[in-house]
C-alpha cells in the first residue's frame, strides 16, 4: 500500500509516464495525454495535474461506488453506469477534469483502510468488470441517459417522470433484505426543528408542537415522500432526508420517549438502478445487460 501510494505522489510530481500498481497509466501534464489513445480523465489535483485512461480511473470510481464482493454481473452493471456517467458529462469532448465529475475514486491508502487485506483482491475484481464492459454506455433514443443508482430501494425502484422514460418503477422486494435497509434516527424535539429550521426558506416550527406539527401530505406510488409538511412550511422528502441526514426520503415519523423517531426504509433515492438488486439478480444468472435492461427501460448498451 506505502508503495502505490508513493508512486502516486511521483506521477504526480515528475511529468512522465509511471504505470501504477493498481490505478493503471498515468501521463504528466505537459502532453495533454498524447500517448493515452482512448478517453482521458485529468487529475486536477492540487497543484499539479495529470492524464489517466478513463478505463483504469473506473476500478477506483467503482470501489467508491459499490460493494466488492457484490456479484461479477452486478459490478460489471455499476461498471456501464459509471462509465455511462463520465461520458455524458464529456460530451463532444474526449477529455474531462476530474474535478468536473462530481465523483470519488479511491486509491492507495483509502482502498486499504477500506479493504484491509482483502484490498489487492477486491480491486482486482473491479478492474475486471471495468475491463469486460470496456467502451459500453447506456443510450435511450440514441442519446445517453443520466444513470441514476442508489444501493436499495424501499421495495420499488421510482418512476422518474416526464423527460426520464428510462426510469420506470420496477419491484424489488429483495432489497428489504440489504443491510441497512431499515434504521432508525431518534432526536430530541428541539434538535429536529433546528435541524429543519436548516433548510433554505424553512417555515416557522415549534418544538413544543413537535410531532403533531409533522404531516407527510404525499407519497409517490413507490412510498417515498414527495411533500411534507412541519409547521408552516412544506418540503419534499428530499429536503427533510438531508437536513435529518437520513438514509432514505422513504420514511416515517413518530414520537418517541418524548423525542422523534424517524424511521427509514431502503438506502439512498430510489431511482434507476438497485445494487443490492442487481446482486440478487447476478447470483440467479442474469446478464448485466439484462440487470441493467430490468430497471432501466427502453435502452440500448452502445460502445463509444
Amino acid at each position: 500500500m506505502k508503495k502505490l501510494a508513493a508512486a502516486l505522489l511521483f506521477a504526480l510530481l515528475f511529468p512522465y509516464i509511471v504505470t501504477l500498481a493498481w490505478t493503471g497509466t498515468v501521463e504528466g501534464n505537459g502532453s495533454r495525454g498524447g500517448s493515452l489513445g482512448g478517453r482521458k480523465i485529468l487529475l486536477d489535483r492540487g497543484t499539479a495535474s495529470a492524464y489517466m485512461d478513463m478505463e483504469e480511473y473506473l476500478a477506483g470510481v467503482l470501489a467508491a461506488q459499490i460493494p466488492a464482493e457484490y456479484g461479477e454481473e452486478a459490478l460489471k452493471a455499476q461498471a456501464i453506469v459509471a462509465r455511462t456517467y463520465i461520458c455524458s458529462r464529456m460530451g463532444e469532448e474526449r477529455e474531462i477534469a476530474e474535478s468536473a465529475l462530481d465523483m470519488d475514486c479511491l486509491e492507495g491508502k483509502q482502498l486499504a483502510a477500506l479493504w484491509g487485506e482483502q484490498a489487492a483482491e477486491n480491486y482486482e475484481r473491479l478492474k475486471e468488470a471495468a475491463e469486460a464492459t470496456r467502451g459500453l454506455v447506456i443510450a435511450c433514443d440514441g442519446a445517453l441517459i443520466e444513470p441514476l443508482f442508489h444501493r436499495a430501494s424501499a421495495g420499488k425502484t421510482r418512476n422518474g417522470g416526464e423527460g426520464y422514460p428510462y426510469l420506470a418503477s420496477v419491484n424489488c422486494p429483495e432489497d428489504q433484505e440489504a443491510e441497512g435497509y431499515l434504521q432508525a434516527a431518534t432526536f430530541t424535539k428541539e434538535e429536529f426543528a433546528e435541524r429543519i429550521r436548516e433548510i433554505p426558506e424553512a417555515g416557522e416550527v415549534a418544538a413544543r408542537e413537535l410531532p403533531g406539527a409533522v404531516q407527510i401530505l404525499a407519497s409517490d406510488e413507490a412510498g417515498y415522500v414527495s411533500q411534507i409538511q412541519i409547521g408552516t412550511g412544506t418540503y419534499t422528502g428530499e429536503e427533510v432526508q438531508y437536513a435529518l441526514g437520513l438514509a432514505s426520503p422513504c420514511f416515517s415519523v413518530e414520537e418517541y420517549e418524548g423525542g422523534l423517531r424517524v424511521v427509514t426504509f431502503g438506502i439512498g433515492h430510489g431511482y434507476g438502478l438497485s445494487q443490492y438488486g442487481a446482486h440478487r439478480l447476478s447470483e440467479e444468472g442474469w446478464t448485466a445487460e439484462e440487470i441493467l435492461k430490468f430497471f432501466y427501460k427502453n435502452i440500448a448498451l452502445i460502445s463509444v
